[in-house]
């Protein structure tokens, strides 16, 4: 990302002996900006009205959203920044409003995997703002499936954890699915053991996602090595669950306390890594416009051959573009056949990859170009 340009601080007045402002001055200086700054928010509210006026009679609030508008408008909110609000405080405050600025036309509807109080859902909301409709499905691939049919406008989905690598569902759905990837959120991860007695020594059993039970292996084998792990579909269902027996506990993240009543948090945080993250893939229909800092995945099936893995990377290298990831399922075509999901530094427009890909075309059985997108923000 480009240097943050810092912009340079007002001078401060000179130590006076007159006495401090008094807490009632001090509020009412608070409450005037507070008017100044919702005057400007229904003024930004009445433009952005305007820019749907521009584009003409769309069919859906779909076609509003634009994912490299919205990652330029935070980077700048980021570049303006100097403090004394950190950079992530301001970008959920700016999310917040162009969400609710785009939710006047209608509001989005985004599919996540379920039920309500998954991380999933956190993602949704840290992406895609609280104006969303968000709408909890059964299934990672129901996600896919209710994009492709039109029955959600996006979806997020979860693709891999820093510490436990890929979640390999999603990356098979993308063999046979036809929904773009156009965006990414990094959501840092923290997991709570939480119970309705709130007592350690009470737990027997311990409902979690298998990837959640995954992530906080230490804890639980130095806790409470003797407990029976019962894996289920999501989080909030472990919370769900464990909320009916006081001998039974779930992994799962605040956002599931809240909504099904588990408000004893017997431990936290229970992750075996301190920088706990997972990457989630929001899917749509179309590929965007690059915004400058974007990312593209593709899906490659090469031939079965000496050297074809370095025949398909070669010509990246040569047009300097960075591989972010690599990473090989079966291609479900034929016996150890493979193909190669590959994220690259650029967009699918631009003229480097382009080429590349134009070279790309004479080493690979097939090529399919997921998506070009955003990187995550913060």
């Amino acid at each position: 990302m480009a240097t943050k340009k810092k912009i340079p601080r007002q001078p401060q007045p000179a130590a006076s002996t007159e006495a401090p402002m008094s807490l009632a001055d001090a509020r009412a200086r608070i409450d005037g900006i507070d008017r100044q700054i919702q005057q400007l928010i229904a003024e930004r509210a009445q433009w952005a009205q305007q820019v749907g006026k521009a584009k003409g009679p769309l069919a859906a609030a779909v076609d509003y959203y634009r994912p490299e508008r919205e990652s330029q408008v935070l980077r700048m909110v980021i570049d303006r920044n100097d403090g004394p609000l950190a950079d992530e405080a301001l970008v959920r405050l700016f999310r917040e409003i162009m969400s609710a600025c785009l939710a006047q036309q209608e509001p989005l509807k985004v599919g996540y995997l379920g039920p309500e109080g998954t991380f999933s859902e956190q993602a949704v909301r840290k992406h895609f703002g609280h104006a969303t409709h968000g709408l909890p499905l059964a299934s990672i691939e129901e996600v896919f499936q209710e994009v492709e049919a039109g029955n959600a406008d996006f979806g997020v989905v979860p693709v891999e954890n820093s510490g436990e690598g890929t979640i390999q569902v999603t990356l098979d759905m993308f063999l046979t699915s036809d929904v773009k990837i156009c965006g990414e959120v990094e959501l840092r991860v923290r997991q709570y053991l939480l119970s309705r007695s709130g007592h350690i020594e009470d737990i027997e059993r311990v409902y979690s996602h298998p990837q959640s039970f995954a992530q906080t292996t230490g804890w639980l084998r130095a806790n409470l090595p003797k407990a029976e792990k019962v894996p289920v579909s999501s989080n909030a269902e472990a919370a769900r669950r464990a909320r009916h027996a006081d001998d039974a506990a779930a992994i799962a993240g605040e956002a599931a306390a809240h909504v099904y009543g588990l408000k004893k948090v017997v431990m936290s945080p229970i992750e075996n890594r301190d920088d706990n993250t997972t990457r989630f893939l929001v899917l749509g229909r179309r590929t965007f416009p690059p915004c400058g800092h974007d990312r593209t995945s593709i899906l490659v099936s090469i031939h079965d051959k000496p050297g074809a893995l370095f025949d398909v990377l070669s010509p990246f290298a040569r047009h300097g573009i960075s591989m972010n990831r690599i990473e090989s399922r079966p291609s479900h075509h034929a016996k150890w056949e493979y193909a190669f999901f590959i994220d690259l530094a650029g967009h699918v427009d631009d003229a480097p990859m382009q080429a590349a890909l134009a070279e790309l075309q004479a080493h690979a059985a097939q090529i399919k170009i997921l998506g070009s997108y955003p990187v995550a923000v913060l």
